[in-house]
């Protein structure tokens, strides 16, 4: 007789080397915000070889990958986005950014552990549950989204919003492959990204007001600073325009959120704290908006999209049934977990959480191999071994999601 644990990792030794080999070809594929053609390819190719039923892409760019369950529900949505971050100086980089050099048991590059480590772990976790014929009551989605490291997450909101829909799809739980360490992580903190303008006819009082504007901001934030939340804004020095003699000046402010906090709420302190500024300053003739930035940006499939540069905080209980299950689950398989959340710990940073959470109230927790510690920064990497790990440890979370409660079988059943 075989348990089910004992079926998964017996089946995830064959499949090891595959996912390792996968999240190498994946760092060695630049894939930068809105240039994710390559990668895309490279993951529609890696589903089918993989075996999973159904494989599509959508309008945005999104590659979607479906495990068919016997019934229309549950459906687990397991979500790692497929750009990655700017590389910043790729001089301090010890290796090219995409050279996917494995060293020490590390796997280096650009995106290898945000995320494409997870996203290698999650295709073949799927691929194991097939493998492993495990009886599925609900269906299975992987999906390798595009534009998330720019904090306006529309990749995801298209998959959630059409594809999924169209595809008669709708996800009761999601499991994010971003870096955890393979901690269940289940919320984070939030960021915005606001721009403040000063106009008016006199460039002398413009240029007043946007000092006093920035050096308000600045006291201000530093007084901010948490232990706990890192980094909690930033504001760029203002910059000047302007024309016919009208003076313009913007300064670009970086805050972080809490998941007490909203958008609308911290846009209005500090248009508060701009407008106060700009009286202290001596010049209340000029006009002071502050809004989100957004931008036009070109996805790589040609169409053109709006984003807003702001990721909201969430957070998903911690006694849900979804976060007690991956608990139960990843107990069960002989691996160890905390529970927690992401620190956040470089402005900019974020996860699709604030999207599956609070706009479509879907339970959603972190299960993914990288380390938050060294993502963003110059020789990234993530552990081979735990892309390994997770592979089984991210089936194991699935199977009690989504499939049918057995207990053994004999040998010729699997």
């Amino acid at each position: 007789m075989h348990d089910l644990y004992e079926v998964l990792r017996s089946r995830t030794e064959g499949l090891k080397a595959n996912a390792v080999a996968f999240a190498q070809r994946l760092v060695r594929t630049r894939s930068l915000s809105y240039q994710e053609a390559d990668v895309a390819a490279l993951v529609e190719r890696e589903m089918r070889t993989a075996g999973l039923d159904h494989v599509t892409r959508d309008a945005f760019g999104n590659v979607i990958g479906v495990v068919q369950g016997r019934e229309a529900d549950p459906v687990v949505l397991l979500n790692c986005h497929m750009d990655t971050a700017q590389p910043g100086e790729e001089h301090a980089w010890k290796t090219p950014v995409t050279s996917g050099a494995i060293e020490g048991g590390r796997l280096y590059g650009l995106g290898a552990g945000d995320c494409k480590g997870g996203l290698a772990a999650m295709v073949y976790a799927a691929a194991l549950l097939k493998r492993c014929v495990l009886p599925m009551r609900g269906s299975l989605v992987v999906a390798g989204t595009v534009a998330e490291e720019d904090g306006g997450s529309v990749g995801i909101r298209h998959l959630l919003g059409y594809s999924l829909p169209r595809l008669e799809l709708a996800p009761s739980y999601a499991v994010l492959g971003e870096p955890t360490g393979l901690d269940l992580y289940y919320g984070h903190d939030g960021w915005a990204e606001f721009e403040i303008v000063v106009e008016g006819d006199d460039c002398a009082h413009v240029r007043n007001a946007a000092w006093g504007i920035f050096k308000d901001l600045d006291a201000f934030n530093r007084c901010a600073e948490r232990p706990e939340a890192p980094q909690a804004a930033r504001a760029e020095p203002p910059v000047f325009s302007g024309e016919q003699g009208r003076g313009r000046a913007t300064i670009v402010l970086n805050r972080r959120m809490l998941s007490s906090e909203d958008a609308g709420d911290v846009l209005a302190q500090v248009k508060h704290h701009a407008a106060r500024a700009a009286q202290v300053a001596g010049a209340e003739e000029v006009q002071v908006q502050v809004v989100v930035k957004e931008e036009s940006q070109r996805l790589y499939t040609g169409r053109t999209t709006i984003v807003k540069r702001v990721t909201h905080a969430w957070s998903t209980d911690p006694f849900d049934p979804l976060v007690e299950r991956a608990r139960g689950a990843l107990a069960g398989a002989g691996l160890a977990c905390r529970p927690g959340k992401w620190r956040l710990g470089r402005l900019g940073m974020g996860t699709a959480g604030g999207v599956l959470v609070n706009e479509y109230r879907i339970p959603t927790l972190g299960y993914g191999p990288g380390n938050e510690d060294v993502i963003h920064a110059p020789n990234e990497f993530v552990e081979v071994e735990k892309i390994e790990q997770a592979v089984y440890g991210t089936a194991a979370i699935v199977h009690s999601l989504a499939g049918v409660p057995v207990f053994a079988w004999t040998a010729d059943e699997i």
